[in-house]
């Protein structure tokens, strides 16, 4: 495969990211005690500048809501269907996001706008733009609800399923990843512009938030034990690099698509697992271990899937 073909390309720098996070924490460069520090720098600072800066230039009335509709109506299902299978914890809902949150970002854009062109560019940022609105915050949601259900019975103590309910969902919504969302989609229809002083520093934190998250996946898995949970993550990876393109492709090519809308929404689902996925699993503590070894099995394996991906497309969405 040269080095100029675009899945490599573009995979190659993620791949080198956590090489660097994982010889970073072999060697003790970054300690296993800063790795919190560093977990609550990307989930409560970065990330927060990331979505934020990326909800402010969504014009609600340009989105292309039949297409999306379609892409978050199968993410969606395949969510809960593995929630299910899993038993409805808080565990199987960070390792249910795995099989449906795809690196659309770091990198989608390059590959698809290698491969693709302009055009589909302009559809895989409109899908951007609602990506992690609606997936985190579905699972943010759901999350809240397992927690808090888990909680009590934990502690014995009986809850209102309306309060339990309640709780969960103000939860959600005052929460690191949701409230920049919507106050990023609320500041985008009033029409302003965020002042280059304001908006300058925001991108540089934005811009910071793929190669820190991707380091400090690295440093974590230097202190995993990857080999106990490499069946694992190997089955969520096949999960998210090939079901979720396939069922994308079956759901839109019965809904009526064809051509570039059809081919970006399945090369955005073919994507490997993004960071934010391993994020939420630190964040929450649960299955962080299998979650890293997950993301990096699901990179690696992203050169041949997607490259399958993209060679049997043209086949589908003529």
């Amino acid at each position: 495969m040269p080095l100029d073909n675009p899945v490599l390309s573009s995979l190659l720098p993620v791949v080198l990211l956590i090489l660097v996070g994982y010889l970073s924490g072999r060697f003790n460069v970054i300690r296993q005690e800063a790795v919190r520090d560093l977990s609550n720098l990307v989930f409560l600072v970065l990330i927060q500048a990331l979505l934020f800066r990326t909800m402010c230039a969504v014009d609600v009335a340009k989105l292309d809501l039949r297409s999306l509709s379609i892409y978050f109506a199968v993410a969606g299902g395949l969510f809960f269907v593995l929630l299910v299978a899993r038993g409805g914890t808080s565990r199987a809902a960070v390792l249910a996001l795995s099989g449906i949150f795809s690196n659309t970002a770091m990198i989608g854009i390059p590959l698809i706008g290698l491969a693709y062109g302009k055009e589909a560019l302009v559809l895989l940022f409109t899908l951007i733009s609602l990506h992690a609105l609606v997936l985190l915050t579905m699972t943010t949601v759901v999350l809240e609800l397992c927690s808090a259900r888990e909680q009590a019975h934990s502690t014995h103590t009986g809850r209102h399923i309306l309060r339990t309910v309640g709780l969960a969902v103000r939860n959600a919504i005052l929460h690191p990843v949701p409230m920049p969302i919507l106050a990023g989609l609320l500041f985008a229809q009033t029409g302003w512009v965020l002042p280059e002083v304001v908006d300058r520093p925001l991108q540089l934190l934005a811009n910071a938030f793929s190669p820190v998250a991707l380091v400090l996946m690295g440093v974590t898995l230097a202190q995993t034990a990857i080999g106990q949970h490499l069946r694992s993550a190997l089955v969520i990876s096949g999960i998210k690099n090939l079901l979720h393109p396939l069922l994308m492709a079956l759901v839109g090519y019965a809904a009526g698509l064809r051509g570039i809308t059809l081919t970006v929404l399945v090369m955005a689902a073919a994507m490997p697992i993004g960071a934010n996925v391993f994020l939420f699993a630190q964040r929450y503590q649960k299955a962080e271990e299998l979650v890293t070894a997950s993301v990096v099995a699901s990179t690696v394996m992203a050169l041949f899937t997607v490259t399958l991906v993209m060679y049997l497309l043209p086949l589908w969405v003529a």
